[in-house]
């Protein structure tokens, strides 16, 4: 299928015309132009290429949607998040959902929100718990977290404060050994005209090392 990244003028042209030195030119000229079209057309999809786009094109589409604290100073993955999600914030906004989606967006993990009657707390307060499974947090990313939560929170709300979960990965080992060991006693003959008395006895040991069977994550 023909399409302006790999468009060919001249293959529509009549088996004639392809044969005309003017229009085999005129055809190459204009090839290049349409697929230069066709990545210029590429550029007017600026949303759908949030993925692709610098941080210069990040701020300007930021600041056209109108996006709630957003910072200009932040990481570029943040600043993707941030828009992609400031729709949906602008929707909820005031709601426990909006408060959670803007504190996700800035640490980049999940976020939980408690309700003063959750815990026992003051009346109309909250704190918002935050589960670093993956990344830490500095002191930029809560400053620019509580800036997002009072502009996505209600107004009769209060935060609390923000609770950092903080996940640690270590190695456990798994090693164990067993000693069988195992007696046999012969007991005497029985005694023919007289004869002698036969009675021995045997000691076998044995050691089993067994090693490790599996090292798992904790």
């Amino acid at each position: 299928m023909m399409t302006l990244e790999n468009v060919s003028l001249l293959s529509l042209q009549t088996s004639y015309m392809r044969q005309d030195p003017t229009t085999v030119a005129l055809c190459a000229a204009l090839d290049e132009q349409f697929r230069q079209l066709g990545e210029d057309v590429k550029r007017v999809l600026i949303y759908a290429r949030i993925g692709a786009l610098d941080d210069a094109l990040l701020d300007e589409l930021a600041w056209s949607m109108h996006v709630d604290g957003y910072d200009a100073k932040a990481g570029i993955d943040e600043k993707r998040r941030m828009i992609k999600s400031s729709l949906r914030i602008h929707r909820y906004k005031g709601t426990v959902y909006a408060v959670e989606q803007v504190v996700a967006d800035v640490f980049g993990e999940d976020a939980e929100v408690l309700e003063w009657f959750d815990y026992e707390g003051k009346p109309y307060h909250f704190k918002v718990n935050v589960y670093c499974k993956e990344h830490g947090a500095s002191a930029a990313d809560i400053l620019r977290a509580e800036r997002l939560i009072l502009a996505s929170k209600n107004l009769r709300s209060v935060l609390e404060r923000i609770v950092l979960i903080l996940f640690s990965k270590g190695t456990l080992q798994v090693n164990s050994a067993a000693i069988i060991s195992e007696v046999t006693m012969i007991l005497p003959l029985p005694q023919f005209g007289g004869g002698a008395v036969f009675c021995g006895g045997v000691i076998s040991s044995e050691l089993v090392q067994i090693e490790p069977l599996q090292t798992a994550d904790k």
